[in-house]
């Protein structure tokens, strides 16, 4: 398959490294304002670069476009890559609000192509674990949830769109708190109401929280405590823990982890199990993180060409794209309102 990738910055390269690093795909072009970022993406390859992505879409439509250009540009960039037959994976958030989720969703369907969102939390080693936990039911019911995510702030942006609300749609919900609310429903399953309060009031941002904080319950009836943050002062981190009846797991990053606590019923003796990730802390300290993002970004990548052969994936859908923003909109609406936000048609949800 002829790939293409739109936007060439610090996960845009990457992106198309793990093209690259495939050898039954083909790199096709990468489309970026800046040249030579465009250029550098393609590495030794002879894939074309372009300014304009429509331009490179008119000239040369691959069969497939990884998109990982600015949040409020993604609804046009995906309609230009499904107008030109090409199925598309995109960064997280899908868009910055509901309406725009939702078009996005129907012209996919009016399509015919595979739309992938890239939540690649759910490909980190820890979660990973933490799904085989919970899938194995040794933790009996699930009791409730904790998630938590975060970092220190402004200063981790590259680029102003990145949290001004405006472009990206908010704060730390559709930051760093989109990849948190993406693990709640794929680990607990379906949403059905929200409660939420925000505050504001240490970078001063309009429109974008520095904190969120709601409660979620599922549609089992599984409460989920959730805290996306812009202020966790000890840098970046998150973490997601699920608690049973026979005992609770935790996966953790940065660094790497896993707690596993499994409660005997008969006698209440408590048998811990606790995972490290040396080569991943290791390869860090040495190369950054970007390694650990690689990975996941090649995962991904396996997954989004079977859900384009219509296999079962791990790979977020269109559907988990619209949910996640949905959800974030949930919790301002529920500050906004002082009041619970209702999914009426959450149990019907796939």
């Amino acid at each position: 398959m002829r790939f293409s990738v739109i936007g060439a910055g610090v996960i845009g390269k990457l992106r198309a490294q793990t093209v690259l690093d495939r050898g039954d795909l083909e790199l096709a072009w990468v489309a970026d304002l800046d040249q030579e970022a465009a250029r550098a993406a393609t590495g030794r390859s002879e894939a074309g670069v372009f300014a304009d992505y429509r331009e490179a879409l008119g000239q040369d439509a691959p069969e497939a476009v990884i998109i990982s250009g600015p949040c409020h540009l993604h609804e046009e960039m995906i309609l230009a890559a499904f107008a030109a037959g090409a199925h598309v994976l995109v960064e997280k958030p899908l868009a910055p609000g509901v309406e725009a989720c939702r078009r996005i969703l129907e012209a996919a369907r009016a399509a015919g192509r595979s739309l992938g969102v890239g939540f690649n939390h759910r490909f980190y080693p820890s979660i990973r674990f933490v799904k085989e936990v919970l899938d194995s039911g040794r933790l009996g019911r699930i009791d409730h949830f904790r998630i938590f995510g975060g970092h220190d702030g402004l200063a981790n942006f590259r680029a102003d769109w990145m949290y001004k609300s405006e472009l990206s749609g908010g704060g730390a919900l559709m930051d760093c708190g989109i990849h948190m609310t993406d693990l709640a429903r794929y680990l607990g399953g379906e949403i059905r109401s929200v409660y939420g309060v925000a505050t504001g009031e240490v970078w001063k941002v309009p429109g974008s929280e520095d904190n969120a904080m709601a409660i979620f319950e599922t549609t089992a009836g599984v409460p989920m405590s959730y805290h996306a943050t812009w202020t966790e002062w000890k840098g970046y981190r998150f973490y997601v823990e699920a608690y049973g009846e026979r005992g609770m797991v935790r996966g953790y990053y940065a660094p790497m982890f896993n707690l596993l606590v499994e409660r005997d019923p008969t006698n209440g003796a408590r048998k811990k199990t606790r995972r490290f990730y040396p080569e991943i802390i290791l390869r860090e300290k040495l190369r950054g993180w970007q390694t650990t993002t690689l990975g996941t970004f090649q995962a991904e990548l396996a997954d989004f060409l079977g859900m384009i052969a219509g296999r079962e994936v791990d790979l977020a859908d269109g559907l988990s794209g619209l949910r996640a923003v949905e959800i974030a909109a949930a919790v301002k609406q529920s500050r906004a309102e002082k009041r619970l936000i209702e999914f009426p048609e959450a149990a019907a949800r796939p």
